[in-house]
């Protein structure tokens, strides 16, 4: 009970509580929530459009989602984020029901709470985007498949098909491609080709995920043709693998660094588990998670488009490896252990300071920088401090190790969520929040010029202008571009946005 009782107060800190803190984030959370509002206003609910441009970025299911939940909720930040957060809290449950059933409670504890308060999963579990919904079926296709090949019932099967059938509704040939590919590697291991082969030519199954998936594409076909192929499969998917999609490019150890500070607090156990790799090949469960996780990792370091969430689709097998690891150990934290989220979370503290120092040579990043202890204020500095003191005290302490894993991820996620996030988005988001409003309120029509920000459509609930910003028109920019213009009225500015009406 106190584990479940420890859990469930990190998922409130973690997921929950945090959903209303902080204005959308662009772009992709505003670009997700403006697609849904424009949904809702057109009554479309088979093609997603982006300020009245063909948005095929993403499959239905997440907008479905937000809308049903803007429906209930209204037009704000905790309607929009509440199905990833839901998401999140499934995901966490099918972890900890799945590594109760193969392993134990006290493993299940370790490895759930490693999910809940990595600091990846903190961003993205209440974020207004598809990543937490994707990584849930993602996971969910996986845990079935091993359940099946455990115990060969098609129940489980026929469950894996359905979980990557919602999958592709969220996210598209992803939510196939990683669990196809973890059981094919994992069934050439155990010399049972033809077992797979048995597994993916399965009617039933191949009928329900037809069933769940096929709809929507065919709809979405009937209504856009080919521009629907071009745009989705062939931009959207293929594309991103063959070459950088939209800048998002890096090198081959790009993910590394994105795992050291992904995995916050637990980074250690990246170590650990290499050091321990021995150890964990003896037993198939463990083939098949690291499977699962190798895939993964190569396949996205080898892509030519990286960004930093698509590691993320390979961490449930690593949440439950150092899940295992920490309830095998007998000392869990230590300073050694301690001393990489130590160090994050001071050069947090400190990041007032350094931004002193910082010379940009754009005018926007410079206003911003300009504003960073306006926010990132004294008490700001004094909450990192406590959370910093109260994690070195950790190892001293005479608790249990689950007690101990529990402050770890209580303290981190809390000053993660209510000081650094709730921070950067009054410096960020919050001027394009108020600009957007004063828009609304006054009846602005507004131009966006040269500064990408759906959140700013969100909130003023309208579409902007397309043209050239001429005489008399309100246009929202970013002092970098502000030099443009000679005659105008400044209506708004904080931060380096500023709305203007030409004169």
């Amino acid at each position: 009970m106190r584990s479940l009782v420890y859990l469930g107060i990190l998922a409130l800190f973690s997921l929950f509580l945090p959903l209303g803190i902080s204005p959308l984030f662009d772009l992709d959370e505003g670009a997700f929530s403006e697609a849904t509002r424009e949904m809702l206003e057109s009554g479309n609910y088979i093609t997603t459009y982006l300020n009245g441009d063909l948005r095929f970025d993403k499959p239905i299911l997440i907008y479905w989602l937000q809308a049903f939940s803007v429906k209930i909720f209204g037009l704000n930040e905790f309607a929009l984020r509440l199905p990833s957060a839901l998401s999140a809290l499934f995901w966490a449950l099918a972890i900890w029901f799945f590594v109760r059933k193969i392993f134990d409670e006290k493993i299940a504890y370790f490895a759930t709470a490693v999910m809940i308060s990595s600091l990846q999963i903190a961003l993205i579990s209440k974020a207004a985007i598809a990543d937490a919904l994707l990584n849930l079926t993602i996971a969910l296709s996986l845990f079935f498949i091993w359940y099946f090949l455990e115990n060969r019932k098609n129940l489980y099967l026929y469950l894996a098909f359905a979980s990557m059938g919602l999958g592709v509704l969220t996210k598209g040939p992803v939510a196939v491609m990683v669990p196809f590919v973890t059981t094919l590697i994992y069934l050439i291991y155990k010399k049972d080709l033809k077992l797979f082969l048995k597994m993916i030519f399965n009617p039933i199954g191949i009928a329900i995920f037809l069933l769940i998936a096929a709809p929507w594409y065919i709809a979405e076909y009937l209504d856009q043709g080919d521009k629907f192929l071009n745009g989705f499969l062939f931009k959207h998917n293929l594309e991103r693998f063959s070459r950088a999609f939209e800048s998002h490019k890096g090198g081959v150890f790009y993910y590394i660094p994105v795992l050291i500070f992904g995995l916050m607090p637990f980074t250690a156990s990246i170590f650990t588990l290499i050091k321990g790799i021995k150890t964990y090949i003896k037993a198939d469960i463990f083939v098949y998670l690291l499977i699962w996780f190798t895939f993964v990792f190569v396949f996205f370091s080898l892509s030519g488009t990286k960004l930093p969430h698509y590691v993320i689709y390979g961490y449930t097998p690593l949440f439950i490896l150092i899940g295992y690891e920490q309830a095998r150990r007998e000392r869990v934290l230590d300073y050694l252990y301690l001393s990489f989220v130590l160090v994050f979370i001071f050069l947090l503290m400190i990041l007032p300071n350094i931004s002193e120092f910082i010379k940009p040579h754009n005018a926007y990043i410079e206003e911003i920088l300009g504003g960073v202890k306006e926010v990132f204020t004294l008490e700001y500095q004094l909450f990192a401090l406590v959370v910093l003191i109260v994690i070195a005290l950790l190892p001293k302490l005479r608790i249990s190790k689950e007690t101990k894993v529990f402050l770890l991820s209580l303290m981190f996620i809390v000053f993660v969520n209510f000081g650094v996030i709730r921070s950067y988005g009054k410096l960020a988001q919050e001027p394009i929040k108020e600009a957007a409003l004063y828009a609304k309120k006054k009846g602005y029509d507004v131009i966006l010029y040269h500064f990408n920000k759906p959140s700013f459509l969100v909130y003023m609930e309208k579409k902007s202008i397309k043209k050239e910003p001429q005489k008399g028109d309100v246009v929202l920019l970013d002092k970098k571009h502000l030099k443009k213009f000679k005659d105008y009225e400044v209506k708004y500015t904080k931060y380096g946005v500023y709305l203007i009406k030409l004169k």
